[in-house]
């Protein structure tokens, strides 16, 4: 028997992703196994394969259906003030990844699993990510609202900072996500000179 009786696979899809994104982001993508996401979601170990191909496509998909998602919330930040701009992006940022903790960490953490065809397909949307917040820096130093030595290293730095909220954050804490977006864009104002 393939599917437990009364699975769905417009129901019990979405199960399986989410269970391997929550399993994966807990004790990592190598140390979980097909039987341990089919356990979570409830059905045989054989049925997960009505789903995906196999445990590296699922990783690879969770990676880039979280780069398509950001993607296309992504505001745009092509034109006006470089300043204005820029400070959409942090808080763009901040509020989309803190939403999403474990795909976060599963898009940073699992990349060495990949592999290479796959990696490089989240390399090309990553970059895509980065070019956006690049172009932004690269529009201020040109019209001199900015001062940076290197745009390039600036974009993965900011990025870098601006990601780690999802390590520490919690809604629930002392600050809220306001104070974090306020604090964090005051950071990053200073960080390009302004």
């Amino acid at each position: 028997m393939a599917r437990t009786a009364g699975s769905h696979s417009d129901i019990t899809g979405p199960r399986v992703r989410d269970a391997a994104l929550r399993l994966f982001a807990r004790h990592g993508y190598a140390a979980v196994s097909m039987r341990q996401i089919a356990a979570e979601v409830g059905v045989q170990a054989g049925a997960l394969y009505n789903y995906t191909a196999d445990k590296q496509s699922l990783l690879f998909e969770l990676m880039r259906n979280h780069m398509l998602d950001l993607l296309t919330a992504l505001p745009d930040t092509r034109g006006g003030a470089p300043l204005t701009r820029l400070e959409t992006f942090v808080r763009f940022h901040i509020a989309f990844h803190h939403e999403r903790p474990d795909a976060v960490f599963i898009a940073y953490m699992e990349l060495r699993n990949l592999t290479p065809d796959n990696f490089a397909e989240i390399e090309r949307l990553r970059r895509q990510y980065e070019d956006a917040l690049e172009k932004v820096l690269r529009d201020g130093v040109a019209t001199s609202s900015f001062q940076l030595a290197d745009t390039k290293i600036s974009t993965l730095a900011l990025i870098a900072m601006l990601t780690g909220i999802t390590t520490w954050f919690r809604s629930e804490g002392r600050l809220s996500l306001q104070d974090v977006q306020d604090q964090y864009w005051s950071m990053v104002r200073k960080s390009v000179g302004c």
